[in-house]
């Protein structure tokens, strides 16, 4: 049946409408980043053949873990940005701020896969010249070279050090050594408790032996604990201030102890667990020393621990 003119009018501007308010819709959803009907940019790959070229090179950081540290050594990650693998002969340190280069153990090298890093250990001196001209200088932060002699080819650059692993370590040795001309800190192998069973609180014993020699004060101001270890009292650090003489009476420390958590996962973490940090004051002047328990407090620390905590 054909629509007469009037219907068809109507019919038109009815059709009119409705094309609006779908034009409209969709121009909103468009418009809208925020739309979930809004597809994501599509990436584009690069055409085989435009990736980045090697450049050529090797480049090189320092970095140090937990069990790096408790195990007394860091490591010089290197990178081979080269087109082939790399099996390094010798790889040298060398900074200002130590008195000898540093050598990767040859028992330690391994092929570096190019477009790949790895890490090789360094063990640092026993002892350092800390009276030296820039041994203690905060600025010579990223100032270590490494060469890398790798069949015909000889590497060399500078290593990068964004967290001053080199000047954290000679910052504790240098304090270290000026500590030991007053005293040695030591932890007791023990913690004894004052109850069996969950919730029981130990004591960690810090034992100061003066060194004999006259004309050293040392005061020991604060102790912090570590991710599993706290003080049972507040505040969470603990604050002996003790004072000793070098040539006076060795003494013995007690810190309430209690563990500062008690997931599994604190158990494991890392080898920084029985370290902690000493601060003091010697002669006057401040410094601070990171005091690891030995194999047999460790042991104790962790018994005492599983068992406060009601994991035995």
């Amino acid at each position: 049946m054909a629509l007469s003119a009037l219907g068809a009018a109507r019919w038109a501007a009815l059709l009119t409408a409705v094309l609006s308010v779908l034009l409209a819709t969709t121009s909103c959803v468009a418009d809208d980043d925020s739309s979930d009907d809004v597809p994501a940019p599509t990436s584009l790959s690069a055409p085989p053949g435009e990736s980045a070229a090697p450049t050529g090179r090797l480049t090189a950081e320092m970095r140090q873990s937990s069990i790096d540290a408790s195990l007394g050594r860091m490591q010089v990650w290197i990178t081979n940005d080269t087109r082939r693998d790399r099996l390094p002969g010798t790889i040298v340190y060398r900074d200002h701020r130590l008195p000898a280069p540093l050598r990767v153990d040859s028992a330690r090298l391994r092929t570096i896969p190019a477009g790949s890093e790895r890490g090789f250990p360094l063990v640092p001196p026993a002892r350092l010249d800390c009276d030296a001209p820039g041994v203690g200088d905060p600025s010579a932060e990223g100032s270590g070279l490494v060469q890398v002699r790798a069949a015909d080819r000889i590497f060399r650059a500078r290593v990068s050090d964004e967290t001053d692993v080199v000047g954290r370590f000679v910052a504790l040795r240098c304090a270290e050594q000026g500590l030991a001309e007053a005293a040695t800190l030591a932890w007791a192998p023990t913690i004894p408790v004052d109850r069996p069973g969950a919730g029981a609180r130990g004591v960690l014993t810090l034992v100061v032996r003066p060194s004999g020699a006259p004309g050293h004060v040392l005061r020991i101001d604060a102790v912090a604990g570590s991710h599993l270890f706290a003080s049972a009292e507040v505040p969470a650090v603990w604050e002996p201030g003790v004072t000793v003489r070098s040539d006076g009476r060795p003494t013995r420390i007690p810190l309430p102890l209690t563990p500062a958590r008690c997931d599994p996962h604190a158990f494991v973490e890392g080898g920084g667990a029985t370290a902690f940090r000493v601060r003091f004051h010697l002669d006057g002047v401040p410094g601070e020393v990171l005091l690891r328990m030995d194999e047999a407090g460790r042991r104790a620390a962790f018994a005492f621990a599983r068992e406060s905590c009601g994991l035995d």
